[in-house]
Formats: C-alpha cells, sequence, structure tokens
C-alpha cells in the first residue's frame, strides 16, 4: 500500500476541480499554484512542501534550477513562457528562487 497521504491522481483531480475557480477569480493563481505545488510534494514525498530560505539567483542558478540551458532560459523568459518576473538588482537579473521552486512544483506538462 501506498505510504503517501495523497495520490498524484488526486492532485490532479484537485487541480482540475480548482482550475475554474481561478478563472472566476476565486482563488488567485499564486495560490492556485501555492495549492498545487504543496499537494504535488505531499504525494510525492509523503509531506509538505518544506520552507525555502528565499534568496535571489542570477540568470544561470535559475537556468540551472529549471534543467535547462542558459540560452534556452533566455529565449523563454524573453517569450514570455515563465510566470515568474525578473527582479533588478542595481543592473544585475536575479530571480526568486521560491518563484522558481513553485514553478517547478507546480508546473504540469499537460497543462494548456
Amino acid at each position: 500500500m501506498d505510504q503517501n497521504p495523497i495520490r498524484y491522481q488526486t492532485v490532479r483531480l484537485i487541480g482540475k476541480l480548482l482550475h475554474p475557480l481561478t478563472e472566476s477569480n476565486l482563488i488567485t493563481i499564486p495560490e492556485y499554484r501555492e495549492i498545487i505545488s504543496q499537494l504535488k510534494h505531499l504525494a510525492d514525498k509523503g509531506t509538505p512542501l518544506p520552507t525555502v530560505i528565499p534568496k535571489l539567483v542570477d540568470q544561470t542558478e535559475a537556468a540551472t534550477m529549471l534543467g535547462i540551458s542558459l540560452a534556452n532560459f533566455k529565449r523563454l523568459e524573453r517569450e514570455g513562457y515563465f510566470p515568474f518576473k525578473r527582479k533588478m538588482v542595481g543592473t544585475s537579473v536575479r530571480y526568486r528562487n521560491t518563484d522558481l521552486t513553485r514553478y517547478i512544483l507546480s508546473h504540469d506538462d499537460t497543462e494548456e
């Protein structure tokens, strides 16, 4: 028997049930992503998502976290693919690692 308190199929079902609520603005997109991230981690690891100590990462670190090349990361960002935004620190481009972590955990290749 599976030791995790929630199955991945249940997470997908909850995501599909909540999605219309985001379209009608009853649940914000960040709330939806947080819920799905927490549930996916719970299904995968059996525990809630650990608290990530917030820090700013550069483009190279962001690309590494996503498992893609720096050039591909820059192209995808330029095309507006990512929901997270860049943060300027002086003239340096940075990203919140918490935004990247949430994106990684909530991103579902089957979403349109």
